[in-house]
């Protein structure tokens, strides 16, 4: 079949379908595609229409040009705050971001489908969670990721911390959330953060082996196995995204959040005072 382009309403999304698999790319190369408000609505309602799309069999999820996900727009942040309006109360911001990241890493994390993050450049922040929040990574060997928050002075958000402890265990999390280090690709697989490095020519070959094998699988037996594994884990999801958005908002209006903002646009390092 033909590969069917399909109209995401925003330029900062592209979405397309064959033979069961849609590939979604975050569409921001400029600026490593960091998330907009646009690109988080798009991407919400692109995930959402592929739930119940019984022609889709496995979701990919990839970055255009050289990086995968920067994760929020950390300029943007330094130049407008939360980007939120200063009418919004903090309660009405916390409740908007809770509805965007249970449309996104929840879904993600949830869909009765098989999900793959091809992480093509470096994912950061937000943009790791949302590799995190997939069923499968696989890794270019010239990617970077790392969590980043700490460097600018935020607690985290779209799952990160409910993602990173499942996958390489409560210590390692603690130490790559605090430290914000940069994890190189045999790193990451050694720590089972990813399930795949491969070199950056043969990722988009690697990525398509998987779909179609995920794609061609047995998709009921899939969604069971999703439910079961999801649940296995123990602990709940939405609570999780629910209060680390809370937190994260909070983060927002601290110096030190404001501080390292404008740090980051300065090409320095932050100096945090703790308030």
């Amino acid at each position: 079949m033909p590969i069917e382009l399909i109209e995401t309403g925003s330029p900062e999304l592209q979405a397309s379908r064959e033979d069961g698999i849609l590939t979604l790319t975050l569409n921001r190369p400029e600026a490593r595609n960091a998330m907009t408000a646009a690109m988080i609505v798009a991407l919400s309602q692109a995930l959402a229409a592929a739930e119940i799309d019984t022609e889709v069999r496995c979701v990919i999820l990839t970055g255009a040009g050289a990086g995968f996900c920067a994760g929020g727009d950390v300029k943007g942040m330094a130049e407008h705050g939360d980007g939120s309006g200063a009418s919004n109360t903090v309660d009405a911001i916390i409740h908007r971001q809770r509805l965007a990241q249970h449309a996104t890493a929840g879904r993600l994390f949830k869909m009765p489908k098989p999900t793959i993050a091809a992480i093509n450049g470096a994912a950061a922040g937000a943009g790791l969670a949302l590799a995190m929040a997939c069923d499968i990574r696989l890794m270019s060997s010239a990617a970077v990721l790392t969590t980043a928050f700490a460097k600018i002075g935020l607690s985290g958000d779209f799952g990160g911390a409910y993602f990173l402890t499942r996958l390489v265990g409560t210590a390692k999390a603690r130490e790559l959330l605090f430290l914000s280090d940069r994890i190189d690709a045999a790193e990451a697989v050694g720590i089972g953060l990813v399930n795949r490095a491969v070199a950056p020519e043969d990722l988009a070959t690697e990525t398509a082996r998987w779909a179609v094998r995920l794609a061609a699988g047995p998709s009921v037996a899939f969604r069971y196995m999703k439910e079961n594994l999801n649940r296995a884990l123990g602990g709940e999801i939405d609570d999780c995204l629910d209060v680390e958005v809370t937190h994260h908002i909070h983060c927002f209006a601290t110096s030190d959040h404001r501080e390292a903002a404008r740090a980051f646009v300065e090409r320095r390092d932050p100096v945090f005072v703790g308030a």
